[in-house]
């Protein structure tokens, strides 16, 4: 069986990844894509009040079992496009330690901040200053296969430049880089 292609999107809350994963959908014309989004399993969490520590516990584990489910998805050669905040290092470790490196297309998401405020302030599902606090931490690692910026485009501009990538990503991939560089020597995804 042929393992599926992950096009994965990172950027901060707000930043624009769901609407390039939804034009996606709409663009893509040669597979079957599905968009699987860590708030999409956020959202399946009981609705009870959990003090900061459970919350924590509890939020990693989505997580770590999102991530493998992006991974069994691909395995059985689902196509999946990914929309997550790799806002904390251990979260990019466990991605890179489950999912095959040269099935991902790492993508990443800008968008100035000025205007991640005013998404935010418009949303009002998220915090204000949420993705300021992300802004830095999500691109640390510093490469990705392409990078779109829904300042400047649209989402479907986005989505477009994706697909007429997605046929000519690099034998070695972002992702495979990265796992050379952060888990060379069994580093810990802990």
């Amino acid at each position: 069986m042929t393992p599926g292609r992950i096009i994965f999107l990172n950027g901060t809350s707000s930043s624009g990844k769901s609407s390039i994963a939804r034009e996606l959908l709409d663009v893509l014309d040669d597979g079957v894509f599905f968009h699987l989004a860590v708030d999409g399993f956020n959202a399946m969490r009981t609705k009870r009040a959990l003090d900061e520590e459970e919350l924590d516990t509890a939020l990693r584990r989505t997580r770590m079992g999102f991530h493998r489910s992006v991974a069994a998805m691909a395995e059985v050669g689902n196509d999946v496009i990914v929309d997550h905040v790799l806002s904390e290092p251990w979260r990019l470790l466990d991605c890179l330690s489950v999912l095959r490196p040269e099935d991902v297309l790492f993508v990443g998401v800008h968008c100035p901040p000025e205007e991640l405020t005013r998404r935010e302030r418009a949303r009002g599902d998220r915090p204000v200053g949420l993705a300021a606090h992300q802004y830095d931490l999500v691109h640390r690692h510093g490469d990705y296969d392409l990078e779109c910026d829904t300042g400047t485009e649209t989402p479907r501009e986005c989505a477009e430049r994706i697909k007429e990538f997605l046929p000519h990503r690099p034998r070695r991939t972002a992702f495979a880089r990265l796992r050379d560089r952060l888990l060379a020597g069994g580093a810990a995804t802990a």
